[in-house]
């Protein structure tokens, strides 16, 4: 049956759901930053011609990366269900939702990472390791330097995706606008909570992405 709802009422759960998303996609974002740096990093430090060549921990780390981009977040959100009650206590609401979120993105980071370190001038590497410098001089002095704004880039992105993912996390029950979006737009065939659903996260995408767009041209006119 087909329900309506004033916008009276419907400006409190759409408030309630943005609250709930940036909170989920907040948290999932620091989680996915703090794993994706280091592993992108190490992924590039441990090529066969990199600073701390281990190939076989290379391969290791990226077999691990790839498993986890290649699954559809739908399925991944299903299949970390009881690690997600390990870890929360729960399966459902925003916080649960952090964790299938952030296990779904940060293989991405990590490779986003990998690729923004490659861009970096081999020479300048080479210099440091010269002058007596050890590999977390050159991450430290030359690699998260140089490239910063590739990295910084590679995070906007990344919070794009983790804010659709967020919205998928609603189909089992993890709150934010796309649980809202699912008990109140889908399944009372309410239109005005799936048309407010919609603006709110065109409106939050547009602004991640034009702050992040800006952040990386102002640190790029700096260099």
């Amino acid at each position: 049956m087909r329900s309506s709802m004033s916008w009276e009422d419907l400006w409190p759960l759409l408030l309630d759901g943005t609250l709930d998303t940036l909170y989920m996609v907040g948290l999932a974002a620091l989680f996915t930053v703090l794993i994706g740096l280091p592993l992108g990093v190490l992924l590039f430090l441990t090529r066969r011609d990199g600073v701390l060549p281990a190939p076989r921990l290379n391969k290791v780390l990226g077999s691990i990366i790839n498993v986890g981009r290649s699954l559809p977040f739908i399925v991944l959100l299903i299949a970390l269900i009881p690690l997600t009650r390990i870890i929360v206590g729960t399966t459902l609401g925003s916080t649960a939702a952090v964790v299938p979120i952030t296990i779904g993105a940060f293989p991405f980071f990590a490779r986003v990472v990998e690729s923004a370190l490659d861009e970096v001038d081999k020479g300048r590497i080479e210099a440091i390791l010269s002058m007596g410098g050890n590999a977390w001089h050159v991450v430290s002095k030359v690699l998260l330097p140089e490239a910063l704004p590739a990295i910084l880039a590679g995070v906007t992105l990344t919070v794009v995706m983790l804010i659709g993912f967020s919205s998928m996390a609603g189909v089992i029950g993890g709150g934010g606008l796309g649980d809202l979006a699912i008990r109140y737009g889908y399944q009372r065939f309410n239109n005005q909570v799936m048309v407010g659903t919609v603006i709110v996260l065109i409106v939050m995408v547009h602004l991640v992405q034009s702050l992040g767009d800006h952040l990386v041209r102002r640190l790029a006119h700096r260099r």
